[in-house]
């Protein structure tokens, strides 16, 4: 089953780009962007050389390229061709190709793929969802990521968002039950599975991989389920301000759609969980 899985997982991202990249011009795609690159720059390291990024599971380079404008130099990772063609155009329009390097490869394979300690910034992005081991990943990231600064961002589905996704969008009672235990959730995009996480198990996973957390925010807090009336479009930077407060309020983002962690290698940096 897992072979199966990832072989699906590996298809989707291949034939999906067109898909994917349409789908990040919508409402809700920008949405999730937008919050998680502003969750990111209150975090970004504090350096006076140029900071070194690595993109794990770039898809369409929209954060790598937004990233680069504010001059960092960023290395984009995927198993996908058609994904990093869209990121390679990404660049060359807005102009940052030069501070933009594209490698083909497998985040699974992180560790063997680059140096020790090469990175300030490690992005993992949407990308534990399809991967059979997800620590096998973090442990990968824990040993590329430089210290003591060193940031890792960290974005998942939360469980609790798949639960609310059930009961309030498909109105389906059982599915609502079934994902309050669930690993797995649906992929409304390319359709299969998608693992899901609770907070605790995402926590518990970089603690294992020898990282402590400095900051937990919720992305799409409640912008999924405003009623028809209120437009996506014409609301959107009003729902971009509601989401930014929702979001770093724990009680809100325990039931956002996403959950995006801010992460250090432990003792490395002291910090507060915020």
């Amino acid at each position: 089953m897992k072979e199966m899985t990832a072989n699906a997982d590996f298809e989707r991202f291949q034939t999906g780009a067109a898909q994917y990249a349409a789908y990040l011009e919508t409402p809700e795609g920008r949405l999730r962007l937008d919050l998680v690159f502003a969750n990111l720059q209150e975090f970004l390291p504090q350096a006076t050389r140029a900071l070194h990024v690595l993109d794990l599971g770039c898809g369409t380079g929209a954060i790598a390229v937004r990233l680069a404008r504010l001059g960092l130099h960023v290395t984009l990772l995927d198993a996908s061709l058609p994904m990093l063609d869209f990121a390679k155009r990404a660049a060359m329009e807005a102009g940052v190709t030069e501070r933009i390097a594209l490698k083909h490869g497998d985040a699974v394979q992180l560790a063997t793929l680059f140096d020790a300690a090469s990175f300030d910034l490690i992005l993992c992005h949407n990308i534990l969802e399809y991967i059979d081991d997800p620590g096998a990943v973090l442990r990968g990231t824990a040993r590329t990521l430089r210290d003591p600064s060193g940031i890792l961002s960290v974005l998942v589905r939360n469980q609790a968002g798949e639960v609310l996704k059930a009961a309030i969008q498909g109105g389906d009672l059982a599915a609502t039950e079934h994902n309050l235990t669930s690993e797995w959730g649906h992929e409304s995009l390319y359709g299969g599975r998608v693992r899901v996480f609770a907070a605790e198990s995402l926590q518990a996973m970089l603690v294992a991989a020898s990282f402590a957390v400095t900051a937990e925010r919720g992305v799409r807090v409640v912008s999924d389920y405003l009623p028809q009336r209120v437009s996506r479009t014409a609301e959107y930077e009003r729902i971009f301000e509601l989401e930014r407060k929702l979001g770093t309020r724990p009680e809100f983002a325990a039931v956002a759609r996403y959950t995006h962690c801010l992460a250090h290698r432990a003792g490395s940096v002291t910090g507060d969980v915020v």
